[in-house]
């Protein structure tokens, strides 16, 4: 089934469409953004059971942008009635523009090309199989409170087992002269994170799942509650690794957070704009091993990243950004892409209507491969399996990377031997561990359990991943 439209939306059209006309009859560009969307979050613990509307996630409310031939003006509000047109048009004209005469001191206005504006009308939705909403909040609980219980009763060492959920149902409304798009887009993510004691020593496993879709997530949590608590009972006998530089097969959710930080940050093209990212330097060169073609783009994959169009109303696009080893291109909102001369690849993006455009990661991603796992793990003397990506910091000015993975499982003869070590810091300098990729496995996932943030603030939702890949690691 597809996402139905927003009723919201269709009754407030007729008043954006006034309003679009007359900021066209002051401005020679105009273009209107209208959101509606509701979340809501779910959590089961031995100690507590919640649920709640998601507030950064939910809300109603518009974004007018505007070009007065040399710049442009955004204006954000949330409530829109055929009456307010011209008090709107007046705030844009008379409040926001005359502020590019008022510049503080040593603050340049920078003056840009009038957007494209090429003719495009549509509406789309995802697809689901389960609506949430419909679904209900008991159901829902329900489902979590027998994964919660399946990973206590997993061993008489678990002390908890935290399992939850989230879903957003979004619709967007994007007006220009020559533009009318609509889409409605649903995705769900959840996770279980299984907490395990041996006398003092606690440990803890967690994984996270999504999808571009419903409640039937639900299925997948449940079905691997059992190999998330095994997990947080292998940590328990888990050791320090000896720091220095290892042969390692990195598992997809680790592959996605070498992708995320260690170069998708490094090509968002804003980052370009303020001499920021080392990787503006290096475009049409090699920055990886040539077995690497590395994607970004809401088209690139079905994923709660992926949409229709982004938040200026440029259509979603697949951007091969690696491409055998080489760096192709960067990712960017319309405004960057003015700015260096570029084409818009649809990565603008909000953390709401009333937070402006960024350049923001989608659905990033390296291709899958032509290895067997079992080939890749045989080929290493000594090294490890690195698995339970948890947190990551980037670099870009410089490229250096420093992620956290929760295990690493001992390969020695090309055989894991049991052994466990944890935490693990992986470090080290971007292109040297990309050129080391040596094998690339023929199966790929993605996941977008969590957010991502610009700076620690503006956070949207994102996917990455990709195969499992074999490289040379720095670990300690």
């Amino acid at each position: 089934m597809k996402v139905k439209q927003s009723e919201y939306l269709k009754r407030v059209k007729p008043a954006l469409v006034k309003l679009r006309d007359r900021l066209l009859s002051e401005f020679p560009y105009a273009s209107l953004l209208a959101q509606d969307s509701t979340a809501k979050s779910y959590s089961v613990s031995k100690t507590s059971t919640g649920i709640g509307m998601d507030a950064m996630l939910t809300g109603r409310g518009f974004v007018a942008k505007v070009y007065d031939g040399t710049s442009y003006a955004e204006y954000s509000f949330n409530e829109l009635s055929e009456d307010r047109v011209e008090e709107i048009v007046a705030a844009v004209k008379n409040g926001l523009i005359p502020m590019s005469d008022r510049l503080p001191e040593g603050v340049k206005k920078s003056c840009y090309a009038m957007l494209a504006d090429d003719p495009l009308v549509f509406e789309d939705s995802t697809e689901y199989e389960i609506d949430p909403e419909e679904y209900g909040d008991e159901k829902i609980i329900g489902r979590l409170t027998k994964v919660s219980e399946a990973g206590r009763a997993f061993s008489d060492k678990v002390l908890d087992c935290h399992a939850f959920a989230s879903y957003q149902k979004c619709s967007k409304l994007f007006l220009s002269k020559n533009r009318d798009m609509e889409q409605n887009v649903l995705w769900m993510c959840g996770g279980v994170d299984v907490m395990a004691s041996r006398g003092e020593e606690v440990k803890d496993s967690y994984r996270g799942f999504s999808l571009l879709g419903g409640a039937e997530l639900l299925d997948e949590i449940g079905e691997n509650v059992g190999s998330v608590a095994q997990n947080a009972l292998d940590l328990l006998s888990s050791e320090p690794i000896p720091p220095g530089e290892y042969e390692c097969v990195c598992r997809p959710d680790v592959t996605g957070m070498i992708v995320h930080e260690a170069f998708g940050h490094g090509v968002e093209m804003d980052m370009f704009v303020k001499n920021r990212a080392l990787a503006k330097q290096y475009v049409g060169k090699q920055v990886a091993s040539e077995l690497v073609n590395m994607h970004d783009g809401a088209a690139a994959a079905k994923e709660v990243a992926s949409y229709f169009f982004d938040d200026e109303g440029i259509p979603a696009q697949d951007t091969l950004v690696i491409d055998h080893g080489i760096l192709k291109a960067g990712i960017s909102d319309a405004q960057s892409a003015m700015h260096l001369g570029t084409d818009p690849t649809g990565n603008g993006r909000r953390e709401n209507y009333e937070r402006k455009a960024y350049t923001r990661m989608t659905n990033t991603y390296f291709e899958a491969g032509s290895d067997k796992v079992e080939d890749m793990i045989a080929s290493i003397s000594y090294g490890f399996l690195l698995e339970e990506a948890s947190s990551g910091m980037e670099d870009p000015k410089n490229w250096g990377i420093q992620c956290m993975v929760n295990i690493a499982r001992e390969i020695r003869d090309g055989k894991l031997t049991g052994k466990i070590y944890s935490p693990i810091v992986l470090t080290g300098y971007v292109p040297d561990l990309l050129k080391s990729i040596s094998m690339i496995s023929d199966v790929s996932v993605l996941c977008g359990s969590g957010f991502c943030g610009k700076g620690y603030k503006e956070w949207v939702k994102v996917s990455d991943g990709g195969p499992y890949i074999k490289a040379k690691i720095r670990l300690g």
